[in-house]
């Protein structure tokens, strides 16, 4: 089964209730930037995000220099934003 691609209403009602979420430029993708305290920490957060990626067959796209994590949520089956990266970035907002 395809999975849907958010419209503009669900997309803009997603980044409401989001914390510190933003929408990229072409609008396929949210994107959020966290610091941590250090190198330990950020890895540690980064290893419990891909545990839950693993479960959710859903995976983060991700940049890490030392206590700074990038991270990018989009759907490529769905060609952009999808009901899926707004679950994993509620997870990650849980966490955080």
């Amino acid at each position: 089964m395809p999975i849907a691609q958010l419209t503009q209403a669900e997309r803009d009602a997603a980044l409401q209730e989001l914390s510190g979420w933003t929408l990229r430029e072409d609008g396929l993708a949210i994107t959020r930037t966290l610091k941590f305290a250090d190198f330990s920490e950020a890895f540690a957060f980064m290893t419990r995000v891909a545990l839950h990626a693993e479960k959710a067959d859903h995976h983060p796209e991700w940049f890490n220099v030392y206590n700074r994590v990038e991270i990018t949520l989009s759907t490529h089956d769905a060609g952009g934003l999808s009901a899926r990266d707004v679950d994993m970035a509620r997870f990650i907002d849980g966490i955080v």
